[in-house]
Formats: structure tokens, sequence, C-alpha cells
């Protein structure tokens, strides 16, 4: 026990001194600006709802998970906790480790303490993050009604209960390896207690669930009313009970109904600290080579690579074969696609471009006459225009990626121009396949989703401009965050390791509304010229809407490739300037 209470004594010591660090950077501008619009932001955006301003009450949403609509909640929470914990005993093949660092390895493991303390240690040490994480969530769910004080301790409950439940799994893990059962004959025998679990569900579902006639489902409450004689039809309501026990008590609505759920879920919350403790594994190698491993790739993020020294590097397939001559910044294009993955290469976006295609003309035609096409036409529209103004801030194989490196891209041969067209050539190729993808599965949507032809012409001439829209604009929205660490590197999160905290998303948050308002600025002349030109096409010329569109898209694409340009020669010339001896990008 005194061992244990140092070491507690230690995580507390740590825990103030990280928060004392984080006030004083706040005698920096860039931080205390950041942490005054991050504090903002995350009163209105969360806080707001349990205190109120002076004079105020505080916001009151309306709570989603009324009284009839529990039951199908709680059975989805259970469904997702199930499939959370069976991946847990099907895909590690590891023994069982609990991650320490180099110091505690050091003290721990020679000194006096049992393998039982150790747990015990890690399970207290974890209940760090799981109050942090319980935090955030109590915050995020508090948005959509219900009293956060539930939120908070039904979230407790899930997370101790899973933590406790993968620790437990990996033990168990690790003891049917010393017997010689292997990871293949473990997941084998999973899935085939799985399979046989399933086929009787199907069996017995299908004899007490009613059949499902051809247009039963007409609207929402037909649906809902389905899904809840599917939940308590068969084995079902048996198989997801003691999921649905963890998850209740979140699901209470009020203080009594919390109580009665809370005592069955805490019953099995001690069942697996029972199961925890009583786990006889030895985890001291495997412990110790985790915690290595870990500190290593620590160490490497820091330094600016995502591979450890001891880890052997795989070779990637390159995107295209990259001749010995040619454009210089076709090899800036080849190195960041490498960088962003095999998941951008040519061959796998064609595979999945052509099942896409055909999972859309396949939806399309089975689900004629219904509005299911026009729906899912919309959700394409809708993920076109989220990743036209959000993609350019989760894709960053341009200058924020390489910013760290800058004083290797300056000795290049090669223009400052060339650097930045060259920087910014991946991330645009990236988006506009996403969007054009999303753009041709719009259309095809559209070509049996509408009752008029009127509106399907206009759709899909709207889609053929969205597509020639599409380059020139990914460009501009790519060069307005790229100028920002340019000019302001010192400010701008470019680093592996990024600064974290309030102040640190309040400079995101700056940086996000002045790139909005830049790209508002930019995109204005353009769509200024594409009314112009759709008014003068379809109103003076009476030309056809399709071929109205298609010229003003095309004069508007001209006149934002020339803004483009611009861009361009102005990313160059900040590049030019750029003094790597006396910038810190991403410093803290």
């Amino acid at each position: 026990m005194p061992v244990l209470s140092a070491l507690l004594y230690l995580e507390w010591r740590s825990l103030t001194n990280r928060v004392l660090v984080r006030l004083k950077r706040l005698k920096q501008p860039k931080y205390l600006v950041g942490g005054i619009v991050g504090a903002i932001w995350f009163y209105f955006y969360f806080f707001r709802y349990l205190i109120a301003l002076p004079g105020h009450k505080p916001a009151t949403p309306p709570f989603l998970i009324s009284p009839e609509n529990q039951a199908l909640f709680e059975a989805f929470g259970a469904a997702l906790l199930f499939i959370v914990l069976l991946i847990a005993w099907l895909f590690p093949h590891g023994r069982a480790a609990l991650t320490f660092s180099e110091a505690e390895i050091a003290f721990l493991f020679p000194a006096p303490v049992s393998r039982r303390g150790l747990i015990h240690f890690k399970m207290l040490r974890s209940q760090g993050g799981i109050l942090f994480a319980m935090v955030v969530l109590m915050l995020v769910t508090s948005r959509f009604g219900g009293k956060a004080w539930i939120h908070a301790a039904g979230w407790w409950v899930i997370l101790s209960t899973v933590n406790l439940h993968l620790l437990g799994s990996s033990f168990a893990r690790t003891m049917l390896l010393e017997r010689g059962i292997t990871n293949w004959q473990r997941r084998i025998g999973i899935l085939g207690l799985i399979l046989i679990v399933c086929v009787t569900a199907f069996v017995w579902v299908k004899q007490t669930l009613p059949t499902l006639e051809p247009g039963a489902i007409q609207n929402g409450a037909d649906f809902k009313q389905y899904v809840h004689q599917l939940i308590s039809a068969g084995p079902i309501p048996w198989l997801l009970y003691p999921f649905r026990l963890v998850v209740r008590p979140y699901m209470a609505l009020d203080a009594r109904a919390f109580l009665t759920a809370l005592g069955p879920a805490l019953v099995l919350l001690a069942l697996h600290y029972w199961w925890v403790i009583r786990s006889n594994v030895a985890f001291e190698e495997a412990s110790v080579e985790a915690s290595r491993q870990m500190a290593e790739k620590i160490s490497s993020m820091r330094a600016g690579k995502w591979q450890t020294p001891q880890q052997p590097i795989r070779t990637k397939r390159p995107p295209f074969k990259l001749r010995p001559s040619g454009s210089p910044a076709v090899a800036l294009l080849w190195k960041n696609l490498i960088s962003a993955g095999q998941a951008f290469t040519l061959r796998v976006w064609v595979m999945l471009g052509t099942i896409g295609i055909f999972v859309c003309v396949s939806v399309t035609h089975t689900a004629s006459g219904s509005n299911l096409a026009p729906a899912l036409g919309m959700a394409a529209g809708m993920i076109f225009l989220w990743i036209l103004f959000l993609g350019p801030q989760i894709f960053r194989q341009d200058f924020r990626q390489d910013l760290p490196q800058a004083d290797l891209l300056k000795v290049y041969p090669m223009q400052g121009w060339q650097i930045a067209l060259g920087e910014l050539l991946a991330p645009a190729l990236i988006l506009t396949g996403l969007q054009w993808f999303l753009l041709l599965a719009m259309a095809i949507f559209s070509s049996q989703g509408f009752a008029s032809p009127l509106n399907r012409v206009g759709i899909l001439g709207g889609c053929i401009g969205a597509a020639l829209l599409a380059p020139t604009l990914n460009l501009i929205t790519l060069q307005i965050p790229n100028a920002a660490v340019l000019l302001f590197p010192a400010w701008f999160q470019s680093g592996k390791l990024a600064a974290q905290g309030v102040e640190a998303t309040g400079q995101r948050l700056i940086f996000l509304f002045g790139q909005l308002l830049v790209l508002l600025l930019a995109l204005a002349p353009a769509a200024l010229l594409f009314a112009l030109v759709l008014y003068l096409g379809k109103g003076v010329l009476l030309l056809n809407l399709n071929i109205a569109i298609f010229l003003a898209s095309g004069t508007s694409s001209v006149l934002l490739a020339a803004e483009a340009a611009l861009g361009i020669l102005l990313l160059g010339y900040l590049f030019d300037r750029f003094d790597v001896s006396s910038e810190t990008p991403g410093a803290a």
C-alpha cells in the first residue's frame, strides 16, 4: 500500500504540473487569444446546456430518448457494445501487456509489488482517462437533452466495464496461448460459436417474427415498429440482455429509473473486476516489450517519423511510375501520394469506382419508383459540399506536412512556385477524385429518382457544372491554409504531435474562420461571373439549361484557374521568403 500511495501521489503531481504548464503558456499572446476563443466556443457548444450566463437559464434541448424509443435506443447501444467486445476477442494476437513508462518499469518491476498490485495500479490509473472521456462524452450527449449527471454516471459505467472486459479478455487470450491454443484456433472457435448462435437465432426469429410483406414499410413509424418486433422476437432479447444492463443506466429518464438500473450494472462491473483480479497471468515480459515499443513510437513521432528505428520499413507501391525526367512538381505529387497511403493508388480508385458505380446503378433499378434513389442522391450532394469545404482540413499532404522539412525543400533545384504547385497537387487530386465520384453517383440516382424530366435535366447540368469547377475550387481552398502556415508558422499546428488543449482549439478556430472569410472573398468574382453568364445564356440567348450551366461553369473555371495561378505564385513567393532558421512551425 505505501508503494501504491506513492505512485498515486506521483500521478496527482504529474496532472497538476501539466495544468500549471498550460496556464503558464497563456502568457504568450498566441495561446492567450486561442484560449479565449476556445473557451467561448466550448461554452456555446457544450456548457451552455449546463451553466447559464448571469440572468439567463441554461438551454434545455428536447430529449431525444423518449419512453417510446427507450427500448430501441437501448437495443442499438447494446448491439454496438456487443460488436466492440467481440472484436476484442477476435482480432488481437499478442499476449496480455500493461503499458508502463520506462521509469515505472525500472522502479516497479524489481520492487516487492505483486502482480495484483500492479493490476490495481493500472486500473486506478486508467480511471483518469475514463473520467476525462466521461466528461467529454457527457458534454457531447448533453446537447441532445437529458440530465447531465445521469449521462456522466452512465458513461462511467459503460467505459469502466469495457476497460475491465478488454483487460480480462487479454488475460484470457494469454491463458489460451499458454495452453497451446493458437490465435487462429481461438478465432475459428469463436467464429464457429457465433455461427451456431446465428443459425439458431435465425431459425428461432424466422418462426416467431411476423413476415415482412413487400411495401409494408412506408414511413419511419412503420420501420420503427418493425425494429421493435425484431429486437423483441426469438433469442435476440436474451443475447443482448447483459449488454443492455450495461447501457441501461445511461438511458434512464429520471433519478429513480437510474438507481433501479444502476444495481445490475454495478454487479456486472464487480464480476469483471473479480475476473481480472483472479487472473493469474504473467504479463511482465510482454509489458516491457509493449512499453519499449510505445517509447520508441513517441520518440519517432516527435522526430517527424511514423516508423520506429527497429520497425522494418515496408515498401509501398508507388501510385505511378516516376520517370527520370519531367516536371519537378510531378515528383512532389508522387511523393505526397505515397505518404497519403495505399488507398490512393490509381488501381484502388479504379476498382472502388467500378464497384461504386455498379452498386449505384443496381440500387437505382431496384428502388425504381420509391424515394430511396432521390434520398441517396441528396446524401451524395451533401457529402460533396462537406468535402468541398472541409476536405482541405483533412488531407494535409502539402506544406502543412512538409514544413518541418523546409530546409530540405529549399535545397531542391526548383523555383518556389514549382514547389508550391507540387505540394498542392496531391490533396487537390484526391479531393477531385472523391468529388467526381459523388457527383456521378448523384447524377445516376437523379436519373430515376425524380418524376419530372426538368428536375433530372437540371440536376444533371448542375453535376456537370460542379465537376468543371471542382479542380480549381480545390486548388484555391488548399492555398488558403497553406498560405496561413507560411505566414504564421508559429501559430499553425503543423507538427506530428501538435499542441492540445482549449488554447490549441481556439487557434484552429481562428484560422478556420479566417480561411472561410478569405475563401468567400476569393469566390465572390467567380460567383458573380457564373450568375451573369447563366442569366445571359438562359434568359437572353434562350439556351438550354444544361448548355447555360456548362458555359457559366466553364467561364467561372477560367477565372478560378487564373486566381489559382496567382495564388500558386504567391505561395512560391512566401516559401522563398520563409526563413527556416528563425521560424519554429508548430512549436508549443
